[in-house]
């Protein structure tokens, strides 16, 4: 990542981080991230696992997620030279109890890209009809990592499969890190306030949220609540600000920092 760039992350955001592949180490411990982020992350279809990134909490990591506007997450060369279509990602969104008797929990992302469910696959069904509870297919072909093993709603440790929803695709490979994190924000917003016919478990992810981390939610309402006050200052009070949701997810996630190339 250019240093002009990451000197603009302000350093809370890389506190209790940590990204790579393998198991990530669950802590409450906020020490600095121990090492430097990457500016590509190169996905495969090897037996290594997904790739992880972790974090103190969910809004913590998608704030840090947007400011690293250099980072892009993209297939290794091997794949995009054999893919005979679009190749998309899929996420896992995991939150982990941090200790037994503590009310503290992480929040893992883990990113694979997507393949096709074999027609002979056992409950091929669930893996196709977007069942949050439900691991991406090519979880079964190696062992998933060890806290996705306990099932979705485990005592210490529970996991949400983003879904394939209308207005909220599996991304195609490859996207930014800012983008990811304005997708995620949108996986939130659909659990939330979308139509839920057809989807098992499409409510839960923000179910998970507002329950593991309730002080984000009184912190993004109050977010919210200045933001509508200081329109209300611009165009006149009592006016009501005509703003799509995806304006105001795209203020609420994403800092105003310009990429590598000033944008």
């Amino acid at each position: 990542m250019p240093v002009c760039q990451q000197r603009l992350i302000p350093q809370q955001l890389l506190r209790g981080v940590s990204m790579g592949v393998g198991v990530p180490s669950i802590s409450a411990s906020l020490r600095p991230m121990q090492t430097e982020i990457p500016t590509v992350i190169q996905l495969t279809y090897d037996k290594k696992g997904p790739f992880h990134i972790r974090g103190p909490n969910w809004r913590s990591l998608l704030k840090l997620m947007a400011m690293m506007g250099s980072t892009r997450i993209e297939p290794s060369t091997e794949t995009i030279a054999n893919a005979t279509k679009d190749i998309r990602l899929r996420v896992v969104v995991s939150f982990v109890k941090v200790h037994s008797t503590s009310p503290e929990w992480n929040t893992v992302l883990y990113m694979s890209m997507d393949r096709p469910v074999k027609s002979d696959t056992p409950n091929a069904q669930r893996y196709r009809n977007g069942d949050t509870t439900m691991l991406p297919w090519s979880y079964t072909l190696t062992a998933p990592p060890a806290v996705l093993r306990d099932g979705a709603d485990a005592a210490m440790s529970k996991f949400y499969t983003v879904p394939n929803t209308p207005g909220n695709l599996y991304p195609t490979l490859p996207i930014s890190m800012p983008d990811l994190a304005t997708y995620l924000a949108t996986a939130l917003d659909v659990s939330r306030n979308g139509a839920h016919e057809g989807i098992p478990g499409l409510r839960r992810l923000s179910k998970l949220i507002d329950s593991i981390y309730p002080l984000d939610q009184i912190e993004l309402d109050d977010e919210k609540r200045g933001m509508r006050q200081k329109l209300k200052s611009f165009v006149g009070l009592g006016s009501k600000p005509s703003r799509s949701r995806n304006d105001q997810t795209y203020d609420l996630v994403t800092p105003f920092v310009p990429d590598e190339f000033g944008r």
